[in-house]
């Protein structure tokens, strides 16, 4: 018998999904619905019949575009659930695409960021010369800023 890795976290390594029981998915948990990573805001289980599954109805908002989907799942089948991450960026740039130049703590540069609908606030950070960091969440490829916040001084 292997012995089992007590580090291990569901996400660990390169994948952009993991599975987990319908059952065991909570309000405020996240599900892949329709291929879109999303927040679950709502869940309710229906029973059955006597030969009939338990079913989760899922009411949920899609972490990028606020989309409201919806799924249902008998309680015993696998769902896909995306690996979320929300992370730190140092503020470089506004591109002219609309995408945003950050840079983490490890030097990598990343210019695939969209930007967040209060985008003014950027701009005016970029213009004025501040030091600001981003929080960007990301999930299945996809990276947008979900908060701003001018950098505390050294």
């Amino acid at each position: 018998m292997a012995d089992e890795d007590d580090d291990f976290h569901p996400g660990d390594g390169d994948s952009q999904t993991y599975t987990l029981k319908a059952g065991d998915i909570r309000k405020g948990g996240y599900i892949v619905i329709k291929g879109r990573p999303c927040k679950v805001v709502e869940v309710s289980i229906s029973k059955t019949g006597k030969h009939g599954h338990d079913k989760c109805h899922f009411f949920a908002v899609d972490i990028f575009t606020s989309e409201k989907l919806e799924d249902i799942v008998p309680s015993s089948h696998d769902c896909d659930v995306p690996v979320v991450k929300v992370t730190a960026y140092d503020l470089i740039d506004i591109l002219e695409d609309g995408s945003v130049t950050v840079m983490g703590d490890d030097g990598v540069v990343k210019t695939d960021v969209k930007l967040p609908t209060d985008e003014a606030l950027l701009k005016a950070g970029i213009k004025e010369g501040r030091k600001m960091v981003v929080s960007v969440i990301s999930a299945m490829g996809e990276y947008m800023i979900t908060a701003v916040r001018d950098a505390a001084p050294n």
